[in-house]
């Protein structure tokens, strides 16, 4: 999936979702009594911290939609930056001209959803710029906030990393439990290619035996979990003994400070469920300016 597909449909129901909270049946109280209907304005989406942005094509969804529902009136959107552009604090992302009721109706849901989808670049990025030149990967994992899952996805390709699979429906992945409900490793995945012959099987191992048990059973993808950095290199090089093409990835409770040490084991990649489920917010404001003229 390239990075540069923004998921459209998935963000217009996020979108539809969030006024749906914010406007209930009926509408913004504050900015309807205190905004004439006819007032227009310029306001300005600025970056307060450094980091990497990600969904702004959300903005223009928004305001679409707030008129679509309230008809309070056009506003025009102007995109100075680019999803995956590296900002820093002051820096304008886009400037709103038109009516100051959708506006400022439309102000915390556009930065609720840029907020979170640029926090979760710029947490990518870190990982990125961490691995650079040593030949592993990030990777997300299916950790996500219900419901924007696919935006958050979106926002680690961003930021330089790469999704691993969207759901359940896409790659096979024999867990722990799936080996003990299935009665064993090579069990579970001789079920898996005879009920499912052509998707990917991935597999999680925490042994060098259970490593080379999954590759003798077919596997090509192997998820070593929780193991320390001698043990990782020893199952690496255990498999890329045995000669078959299989990708290696580093997972469980990864840090930014150990990244470098577990991809000098030899790993493809590196899983990090907290790309997606801890990543702090980019702080970023919408500001009014105070010249009423919109031209």
């Amino acid at each position: 999936m390239s990075e540069h597909v923004f998921p459209l449909d998935d963000a217009r129901l996020l979108v539809e979702r969030a006024l749906d909270e914010d406007l209930g049946d009926g509408t913004d109280v504050t900015t309807v009594a205190t905004i004439p209907e006819e007032q227009e304005s310029v306001s300005h989406l600025v970056a307060r911290a450094d980091g990497v942005v990600a969904g702004l094509p959300v903005v223009s969804l928004v305001v679409e939609a707030v008129d679509a529902r309230l008809g309070t009136g056009v506003v025009w959107v102007d995109l100075h930056v680019t999803d995956g552009d590296a900002v820093v604090r002051g820096d304008h992302l886009a400037t709103l001209r038109g009516s100051t009721r959708t506006t400022l109706i439309s102000e915390r849901t556009i930065l609720n959803v840029l907020s979170r989808t640029s926090g979760v670049a710029t947490h990518t990025r870190r990982w990125a710029d961490a691995l650079a030149g040593s030949g592993a990967m990030v990777l997300d994992t299916r950790k996500t906030t219900p419901g924007i899952r696919a935006l958050e996805k979106y926002a680690v390709r961003c930021g330089g990393g790469t999704n691993k699979r969207m759901g359940l429906y896409d790659v096979a992945m024999i867990k722990d439990n799936h080996k003990l409900a299935a009665g064993g490793l090579t069990a579970a995945y001789d079920s898996i290619r005879a009920a499912f012959p052509h998707v990917d099987i991935q597999v999680e191992v925490t042994t060098t035996a259970e490593a080379l048990e999954a590759v003798a059973a077919g596997a090509r993808f192997l998820l070593c979990d929780n193991m320390s950095t001698d043990l990782l290199r020893t199952t690496v090089d255990a498999v890329r003994a045995t000669g078959e093409y299989v990708e290696v990835e580093a997972t469980g409770g990864l840090t930014l400070e150990v990244a470098a040490a577990y991809a000098a084991t030899g790993v493809d990649y590196l899983s990090v469920g907290a790309l997606t489920h801890s990543s702090p917010i980019l702080d970023i404001a919408l500001d009014l300016d105070p010249d009423p003229d919109p031209s």
